[in-house]
């Protein structure tokens, strides 16, 4: 009965917002699957390691920043799979990627109540946090990777 209540939902949407859902859907699922690979595999599909995005890109669309971050935070609660901060991290970073957009992803680590080691990671375009930004602050950033897009000629 749930199932069929999110389908009417999902239905009643907005057909660019529909768009957005399954595109976050799939780039979830991927990102799930290549964070399964050795990290010294993938990171370089992160961008430019030890490199930030500029803060201040005039160019970036708030509202269209938004939408993707919404699609990625709503869709990642309801996939069959975990998906935690560095797959809802990845999967934003590639839907940004598609559009041409620079982010910025972010590795720190930090300790949890009980003084264990735990880690988060969120990205970042322009001023604007699309994943991660709730717990960041507790976090040191360890590693960071720029996702630099070509400027046309």
């Amino acid at each position: 009965m749930m199932l069929l209540k999110r389908v009417k939902k999902f239905m009643k949407c907005p057909l660019e917002m529909k768009g957005l859902y399954i595109e976050a859907f799939f780039f979830l699922g991927a990102a799930r699957l290549l964070i399964l690979l050795p990290f010294a595999r993938i990171n370089k599909q992160f961008g430019m390691k030890k490199m930030e995005t500029t803060y201040s890109d005039v160019r970036l669309n708030k509202v269209q920043l938004k939408k993707i971050a919404h699609s990625v935070q709503l869709v990642s609660r309801h996939t069959p799979w975990k998906s935690l901060c560095l797959v809802q991290a990845i999967a934003a970073m590639k839907m940004l990627d598609r559009r041409a957009i620079e982010s910025t992803l972010y590795f720190g680590t930090g300790k949890d109540r009980n003084g264990k080691l735990v880690a988060h990671a969120w990205l970042r375009s322009g001023d604007y946090y699309l994943t991660g930004a709730e717990v960041m602050n507790q976090f040191i950033v360890v590693e960071k990777f720029a996702k630099v897009q070509k400027k046309a000629l």
